[in-house]
């Protein structure tokens, strides 16, 4: 069974970077990977995506300021966080689909971003 571990988050004030990692258990080479993330009392929404060819798509309130990367011969998919705002704060999982298993996600990676 594919599982996937968020790491990187942490405690940021704003204006700084963090960088998340997302490890799969398994080869990522065709999955089209996501990060999502949810805030307190809002539902999750999809923050940004990036295929396996490494096409790019971004919520607008991320763009310009995150950047999703992928580094298939780890297994792991990246999301740099830059020029970081308080409506940034959520918990952050990372999420793609595998055969046979279906959707998957992470445990997720908490993001607080506070002076």
């Amino acid at each position: 069974q594919v599982q996937l571990v968020e790491s990187g988050g942490g405690l940021v004030q704003p204006g700084g970077s963090l960088r998340l990692s997302c490890a799969a258990s398994r080869s990522i080479f065709l999955i089209t990977m996501f990060w999502y993330r949810q805030a307190p009392g809002k539902e999750r929404e999809l923050v940004a995506a990036i295929t396996s060819g490494g096409n790019t798509n971004y919520a607008d309130s991320v763009k310009g300021r995150f950047t999703v990367s992928r580094d298939n011969a780890k297994n792991t998919v990246y999301l740099q966080m830059n020029s970081l705002k308080s409506e940034d704060t959520a918990v952050y999982y990372c999420n793609g689909y595998f055969v046979p298993q279906g959707t998957t996600w992470g445990q997720g990676t908490q993001v607080t971003v506070s002076s």
